[in-house]
């Protein structure tokens, strides 16, 4: 995804970069993919520059963990992030160390303590069947606070036929949630909720460039035949669109069991992206700026004193 004001340099880069983009492809079939305005907070405390707040009474909550391990798909890689076709872990918004987008891991953690007590175990491409393998990883670091973002890759699929059915997202979460308590009871979870991949479409629609790259086959079930507006396009959105919220329904409700778990309430799924928070080589993975943004809304939800309502 690309800046408005530099859409025609980008379009003659993604012009001569279509075939090294269908190469993506397989990356992105079925692959994953915001504080407001479109600069980057830079007044958020780090951990060198603010107390360490106190546990809740009220919840047991620790809101300043001292280590973090992060489970997911692609966006938690930073794929194309920072080159095209390639994951990009130091821009990751849960345990990246770039200055521009400071990760969770950086606002929490700071900057010194981040390679030594955080662990990136997210998979580009992964589903949320895969989930629990990477929740038993995350599990043998003993992290104090265990990062999720998994579910785009299950509503993005070649057609909505192969979407991931609903009582299997719950079966494969609560599984995965089974995995992580077995080898860290103590762990705080944050469970991000799946963006808006309808609202990406309605978005990148207007760019000529996002399209083109679409059409190399870039989450089908959405973003196929992206000018399409009759009644069997648009019943095919509203019906991805739907399985998204449904997905995030099943991460809201099994995140409630656990008194350990904080759901970020629907922030990423009601944050529109716009063209300079989405990479410029596919307009569907967050750009850096993309990434500051996820990273803003998760320290919000895990340092707050109360969950999201």
């Amino acid at each position: 995804m690309t800046e408005r004001t530099t859409r025609p340099r980008m379009r003659r880069r993604v012009a001569g970069a279509a075939a090294l983009a269908f190469v993506a492809v397989a990356a992105l079939a079925g692959c994953s993919g915001e504080s407001s305005g479109d600069g980057v907070s830079r007044n958020a405390p780090t951990a060198s520059s603010s107390p360490t707040p106190s546990p809740s009474p009220a919840s047991g909550w620790n809101p300043k963990p001292g280590s973090i391990a992060a489970v997911g798909d692609s966006i938690t890689r930073g794929f194309d992030a920072c080159s095209m076709l390639a994951d990009c872990p130091e821009v990751s918004w849960a345990t990246g160390t770039d200055s521009l987008v400071r990760s969770l891991a950086v606002r929490l953690l700071g900057t010194t303590e981040v390679a030594d007590r955080s662990w990136n175990h997210a998979v580009s491409g992964a589903r949320m069947v895969q989930l629990p393998e990477q929740m038993a990883l995350a599990a043998k670091e003993r992290p104090e606070l265990v990062t999720v973002m998994m579910g785009a890759n299950d509503a993005c699929r070649d057609s909505v036929r192969l979407m991931t059915p609903v009582a299997d997202f719950r079966a494969s979460f609560e599984a995965s949630m089974r995995q992580l308590r077995a080898g860290a009871p103590k762990a705080q979870v944050y469970v991000a909720s799946v963006p808006d991949l309808k609202r990406l479409w309605s978005t990148g629609r207007l760019d000529e460039g996002a399209k083109r790259i679409w059409s190399l086959g870039v989450c089908r079930s959405m973003l196929a035949d992206a000018d399409d507006l009759g009644p069997a396009a648009v019943a095919r959105r509203d019906e991805v669109r739907d399985r998204v919220v449904a997905y995030n329904e099943v991460l809201r409700d099994v995140c409630a069991k656990d008194r350990r778990c904080r759901y970020d309430g629907g922030a990423v799924f009601d944050f529109r992206f716009t063209g300079t928070q989405l990479s410029p080589w596919d307009w569907f993975h967050p750009s850096r700026d993309g990434q500051a943004r996820l990273a803003e809304i998760a320290y919000r939800t895990v340092t707050a004193a109360e969950p999201p309502a």
